[in-house]
């Protein structure tokens, strides 16, 4: 360890700027247009905006279409189910084929049609009544014991 002046030309020790040693720091920008140091560029405006209003009548729009999915799936389900018992009570070679049919397209039109309206960005009601298909799938599936969808295995037997 030496002096500051011992370490050469190229490594020479400088005070830094603003220091009592070289007497007042320099002007900067007016109090508050300047970040939270020296240099930095001034504060902006956050990148992502205002929070969006809240609720009001989008939510009511997809609670209406949740429940018409709910109601759709519903009439879908008992249309469907009664054309597939009907034709599976009517076959001669067994009821299976009939009943994984109706359990696929009830499958397919509760869950597969459901999540593709959700993915629908920007449509509140492609997101409710994609909700309400699904849900009216689920709730289906669970109250009547997986009968009305095709999910009970005894269905099978």
């Amino acid at each position: 360890m030496g002096t500051p002046g011992d370490e050469g030309p190229e490594q020479r020790w400088v005070p830094p700027q603003g220091s009592p040693s070289q007497g007042p720091p320099p002007e900067g920008p007016p109090h508050g247009q300047h970040g939270p140091y020296q240099g930095q560029p001034p504060y902006q405006h956050l990148p992502y905006g205002p929070p969006p209003p809240s609720g009001g009548a989008s939510t009511g729009v997809l609670v209406a279409f949740t429940f018409l999915g709910l109601a759709v799936y519903s009439v879908v389900n008992a249309v469907l189910g009664f054309a597939v018992f009907v034709a599976a009570m009517e076959a001669d070679g067994g009821s299976t084929p009939y009943m994984i049919v109706g359990a696929v397209v009830l499958a397919l039109v509760g869950l597969g049609m459901g999540i593709g309206l959700c993915l629908v960005r920007g449509k509140v009601w492609a997101r409710g009544t994609g909700l309400g298909l699904m849900i009216g799938w689920a709730l289906w599936s669970i109250l009547t014991a997986g009968f009305c969808t095709g999910l009970n295995p005894s269905l099978y037997g």
